[in-house]
């Protein structure tokens, strides 16, 4: 995977390749009124695991979401399942709202293998649901 995003029939298409890891970094806005962590535990792309953009973070500040020291970030992402050998498929509910914001904080820690998902997971993928097709479903 060299470019930064892929598409959703890429997607399905590399679903079952082992090093292939799909996170879900889905984020909104306070005055939004939503979670993304309450939406991913209702319906996310098969394998894929949840990226808390506030809490992992720098805490030791007073501002929202700032990108920890690179040995927290190491931890939080390890316990993720996530190395920098994996090819690693960012996206989020919206769209590339905040899949990009997952995706830089990868790039900036040494993960070069990351993408986006084209369109996010619900207009692109949930609309055309290609896992069900990938998945024999």
């Amino acid at each position: 995977m060299t470019e930064p995003l892929v598409s959703t029939a890429w997607l399905a298409e590399h679903l079952a390749d082992p090093d292939l890891k799909i996170v879900d970094g889905s984020w909104w806005m306070p005055a939004e009124a939503r979670s993304g962590k309450a939406e991913f535990l209702e319906r996310h792309i098969p394998g894929a695991v949840f990226f808390d953009i506030d809490a992992i973070a720098d805490t030791s500040v007073d501002l929202p979401h700032m990108l920890p020291d690179p040995s927290t970030f190491a931890e939080a992402v390890g316990k993720l399942g996530l190395d920098r050998n994996s090819c690693i498929v960012c996206y989020d509910t919206f769209g590339i709202r905040a899949a990009a914001r997952v995706w830089w904080e990868l790039r900036v820690n040494g993960f070069e293998k990351v993408a986006v998902l084209d369109g996010g997971s619900k207009p692109g993928w949930r609309r055309s649901d290609p896992w069900r097709q990938a998945l024999g479903c």
